[in-house]
Order: structure tokens, then sequence, then C-alpha cells
């Protein structure tokens, strides 16, 4: 086999476009978080309603990646994300044009379906084509794009409906991910280490099973549920928070301060480099817990402190979010696109659930309502990463027992 390896050119095309593939999904995914106090104003419906125009995509998102996943085994990698990303693409611009909310979630849902094509499989891909060296540094600059493109699609909405309305705001979206597709099937090598197989649904069925049988890929997958239910719950309310008193600030203001997710581009990045010196293990945890401080401080009144809360969550969100995704691509043994799929589907669905639920404790507890319900997701986020890590752990020292027995003989 032969792999793409960090410093070739071959090597920086594929970050080229995996860093675009990332861009275009969280763009589109997440250009309605904004754009919720807007909904709630002309639709008149409450935040948790509006809430909806994030939580439907993501749960459709996640529901079809294990369609997709198990369908990438058959067809192939790259055809399959190509046309994900261009017909969400197409979706996005669509969805400015709708005329009531009940349409706009129609085109949500389909948006969702359309983008689960490609996260389940570019962690496949990277598995199967980087070389285990570099799949950090590779997996890193692929969750840089995710993060740049959660970051534009929050303030570019923000500021653009603030300004000519959300419908003009969505539709630059698609117009901008239709570029991003673009660069994405220029810049991406074919597949040189994927073996397709046959359509065997029974096949496909008893390996999901078999990655479920392994109790260290389980607690990864719920902690990838936990993590980005946090990630939404925090971000879909802090809008309202801070639209309202004492702060009363500007849509186009809030717009800005979703800009704190671009330290997601750096945290990624380091983290990477970090567990390549340190371990996984270590870094997981530090992340973790820089998390869930950062959550605890945005329960201060104080904007400032406020806002850097959101930073170190930010920080710890996207470094622990790196390490989970390419550990699930190392500890499956077989069907990595599967293995894959199966921990996106409750990473989404943790943004669905997350966001719908802290909705009732927004509108029962206010803000610490909300904090109270992600912070307590963190906490046992930290529970599972003391679970894979001893799993981990007893793994390694039954190999190490094996090599010895081995040698003896």
């Amino acid at each position: 086999m032969s792999y793409i390896q960090k410093g070739t050119p071959l090597f920086r095309k594929t970050s080229m476009a995996f860093f675009a593939a990332g861009f275009n999904t969280f763009a589109i995914l997440y250009c309605v978080q904004p754009l919720m106090p807007e909904f709630s104003k002309e639709f008149s419906i409450s935040p948790t309603t509006a809430s909806l125009s994030l939580s439907v995509t993501t749960i459709v998102l996640a529901i079809s990646m294990l369609i997709f996943g198990s369908l990438s085994e058959v067809w192939g990698r790259k055809p399959i994300m190509v046309i994900s990303m261009l017909a969400a693409s197409v979706f996005c611009i669509l969805t400015a044009f709708s005329p009531n909310f009940h349409f706009l979630l129609i085109l949500r849902t389909l948006e969702g379906i359309s983008l689960a094509g490609l996260p389940s499989i570019a962690m496949a891909y990277l598995g199967e084509e980087i070389e285990p060296k570099s799949l950090g540094a590779a997996m890193g600059l692929y969750i840089c794009g995710n993060s740049i493109g959660a970051v534009f699609g929050r303030v570019y909405s923000g500021l653009m409906s603030d300004f000519f309305g959300w419908h003009v705001a969505i539709a630059g979206i698609g117009i901008i991910s239709l570029v991003a597709t673009l660069i994405f099937w220029k810049s991406l090598p074919a597949s040189q280490n994927f073996n397709a197989r046959k359509l065997q649904v029974g096949k496909l069925g008893q390996s999901m099973v078999d990655h479920l049988k392994d109790p260290g890929l389980v607690c990864l997958f719920f902690m990838g549920f936990l993590l980005l239910g946090s990630n939404v719950a925090l971000f879909n309310y802090i809008a309202y928070v801070l639209l309202g008193k004492p702060y009363s600030l500007s849509q186009t203001i809030v717009g800005w301060i979703f800009l704190i997710m671009i330290i997601g581009m750096f945290s990624s990045v380091w983290t990477g480099k970090w567990v390549d010196r340190h371990g996984r293990q270590r870094i997981l945890f530090i992340n973790l817990v820089l998390a869930l401080a950062g959550v605890t401080m945005t329960l201060d009144s104080h904007l400032l402190i406020k806002i850097m809360g959101l930073g170190f969550f930010t920080y710890g969100f996207f470094g622990s979010h790196a390490i989970a995704s390419s550990w699930v691509g190392q500890r499956a043994t077989h069907d990595k696109a599967q293995a894959s799929s199966l921990y996106l589907f409750l990473y989404y669905t943790g943004s669905s659930v997350g966001g719908t639920l802290a909705g009732f404790f927004w509108t029962d507890f206010g803000w610490g309502g909300v904090i109270s319900m992600t912070a307590g997701f963190l906490v046992i986020g930290v529970m599972l990463w003391a679970a894979v890590s001893k799993i981990a752990q007893n793994g390694k020292n039954v190999r190490r027992q094996i090599r010895s027995e081995s040698m003896q003989h």
C-alpha cells in the first residue's frame, strides 16, 4: 500500500481538499444558528421551535450517515463526497427562498441528507490514504476546516442578516459552498487503498454490530454525542442572552462574537501535534477539563468573562473532537467508514438532542439551566474518558503479555 506522507505535494492537495470540505459542511450546517432570533420574530415561534432549523438538519444528517458510510464501502469514497457537497450547496441556496418556517424545515431536512455523504466518508478516506504518523496532522486540518466553516457561516449570516435580511445571508452561504465544492473536486486525489466490495446488507449490519461490541468504541461514540450536544446547547442560546437585557447587543455584534469559534482552528491543529508528543489520553483529558471550565465561566454576568468562557469551551471542544474522532478511526479494526459513521451518528444526534433539550432548560430556568445541562454532559464525558483510557491500557497490557509469551516460546 502507498500512503500519502506529510510534507509531500499530495499531502498538501489532500489537506486543502478536506479543509474545503470541512468548511462547506459546517458553513451550511451552522449558518442558521445566529438567525434563530430572526426566525422567532418573523415566524412568531419560540426559541425552542426556532432551534429545529438546526436540530432537524443534524438528526437526519446523523441517520443518513449510517447509510452513506455503508454505501461508500461499495461505491467508493470521492464520488459520493463530491455529489454530497454539490447537492447540499444547491439546497442551501433554495432555503433562502423559503416562504414560511415549515418550508424552511423541509429544505433544511434535505440539506441534512445531502451533507451526510461527506463527514463519515471523510474520516475513512483519511484513515486509508494517509500514513498513520501523519494522520493526526491531516485530521487536525480537516477539523480546522470545520471550525473555519462554522465561524464563517455564523459570522457571515449574522452580519448579512442585520443589513440585508436572513434570505440574502443564507443564499450567500450556498454560493460560497459551491466554490468550496469545486476546490474539493479538483484537489482531492482518487483513492489508492480502497477496495470495493459487493453490497451485502447482512454483512454490513453484522460489522456495525461488531463495532458496538467494542466498549472502547462505544465510549468514544457517546463522547461525541456529549461534545456536540454541549456545543450546540451553548451557542444556540447565547444569542438570546446577548440580545436581551442587560446586554442588549445588536445582531451584528452578536454575529461577531461567533468569531470566537476561530479558536477551534488553532485547537485542532495544536492538539494533533501534542497528541503525537504526549499521547491522546492525556491531551483529551486536558481538553475536556478546559471545556468544562469555560462553560462554568459563562455563568458570570460580566460580558468579558462570559466571552472568555466561550473561548475556553471552544478550544476544549474542538481539541476533544479531533482526538476522539481520530481515535475511532485507529481503534476500529475493520469497516472504518462504518465506525466513523457510528461516531458521527451519535455526534450529530447529540447536536439535535442537546440543542432542543437545552431549549426547555432555557424556558424553565434561563441561562443557568442551559449551563447546568451542558456541564452535566461534560462531566459524563470525563467519565467516558476514564473508561476508554482504562480499556486502552488493558489492551496494551494484554498485547505486551502475548508478545513476551511468544518470545519465550
